[in-house]
């Protein structure tokens, strides 16, 4: 197996400028100018967003026949109506009445029917920063890109959308198996940093206890499932080649952001991004949980600002593949384990598999060599 995403933006990005786009779900006003300072909880844009249409059953509410339902409407089509309201009614004196659930519009009276259509007012829908920044750049009745000078973390795959908060230490090593019992009312309103795995339960005790977002190594496949509840999701699957997930639409929504560093599995976390994380236990940062497996790519991402920490550089290093650079292995055996490199050979090589690859030997901590396609590691530094 092989979790290789070849963007070429390196899993560790100790200190460069992080470009974050903010957008509407519909078109909207944006709130700020460009070259503003924003911090998380600043509102940068808003938009109305439009609800669906409700029905309403008039004529069963009422007890009359359909026919009847236009001479007992209190209000005419394209009226405005509150909720709580009255909509219709058989007489003015003891009579049924049937309400507006909801604020809005009356759009249709079906005389066959007996059925009333009526289109809610839109909500306003207000969009935050989410991190401390700058706004170099304005999308037109969209969003914003904010920029900020940051550490940043690449993971394998999330869940849930941009959410910020504190982070908070719960794991002392990488390989540490977080339990429920130890996320209490502290980690209220945090982004947890965890070890190699987290149980279902574990996390239904973080969406108690308000939790922003959870960063891990590794989850297994059915804890996963039942936290989402994604058991009966027809399109979900997971396995050796490939995992794609059920369509947002039709699942629940998680109510807090999960980001996995390594892969599916008990995965202890990847030695420098779990120095990193630790080293900046109690920083404010930003989780983004969306992946996309197909181009354009999409790695979740955590965003820690580091402003007034030094001169940050415009664009994340891209280190090269060469003998001597620091790599995280890819490869189903050594998943998320650091090594250093070797060789490069200009010509193929025989892999374990027997096939005859571009590839890369490499030496583990604990000094065993492997040769492994180049697709199979990640470079470090």
């Amino acid at each position: 197996m092989s979790l290789y995403i070849p963007e070429g933006t390196p899993p560790v990005v100790p200190n460069a400028v992080a470009r974050i786009e903010r957008r509407l779900p519909h078109p909207g006003e944006v709130l700020v100018r460009q070259g503003s300072r924003v911090e998380p909880e600043d509102t940068v844009a808003r938009a109305l967003t439009p609800e669906p249409a409700l029905i309403i059953n008039v004529a069963r509410a009422l007890g009359i026949p359909p026919a009847q339902v236009y001479r007992a409407m209190t209000r005419e089509v394209h009226n405005k109506v509150n909720a709580g309201q009255v909509l219709a009614q058989t007489s003015r004196f003891l009579g049924r009445t049937c309400v507006a659930p909801v604020s809005g519009m009356i759009a249709d009276i079906d005389h066959e029917t007996g059925y009333v259509t009526l289109a809610p007012d839109p909500v306003e829908y207000t969009l935050q920063a989410t991190v401390r920044g700058v706004v170099m750049e304005i999308i037109p009745y969209e969003g914003v890109v904010i920029e900020t000078p940051a550490a940043q973390v690449y993971g394998a795959f999330g869940v849930g959308e941009e959410r910020s908060g504190v982070l908070r230490l719960l794991a002392i090593n990488p390989d540490d198996v977080v339990r429920p019992e130890q996320i209490d009312a502290r980690s209220a309103y945090a982004i947890l940093i965890c070890g190699a795995s987290i149980s279902a339960a574990a996390l239904k005790r973080a969406v108690a206890e308000q939790v922003r977002g959870v960063i891990v190594g590794g989850i297994e496949e059915r804890e996963l499932r039942e936290f989402l509840g994604w058991s009966g999701a027809e399109n979900w699957r997971a396995g050796a080649q490939s995992y794609a997930w059920p369509d947002p639409a039709h699942t629940p929504a998680p109510k807090l952001t999960l980001i996995v560093t390594e892969g599916f599995g008990a995965r202890p976390m990847s030695q420098p991004i779990f120095d990193l994380l630790s080293a900046q236990d109690r920083q404010e940062a930003l989780i983004e949980g969306h992946t996309q497996l197909r181009r354009p790519l999409r790695r979740p991402r955590v965003v820690i600002p580091i402003t007034g920490r030094g001169t940050a550089s415009v664009e994340a290093a891209r280190p090269q593949l060469r003998p001597g650079a620091r790599v995280r292995l890819l490869n189903g055996s050594h998943l998320g384990q650091t090594a250093q490199v070797r060789s490069v050979p200009a010509v193929p090589r025989a892999v374990a598999s027997g096939a005859r690859v571009p590839a890369v030997e490499v030496v583990t901590v604990d000094g065993e060599q492997l040769w492994l396609p180049r697709t199979c590691v990640e470079v470090l530094a």
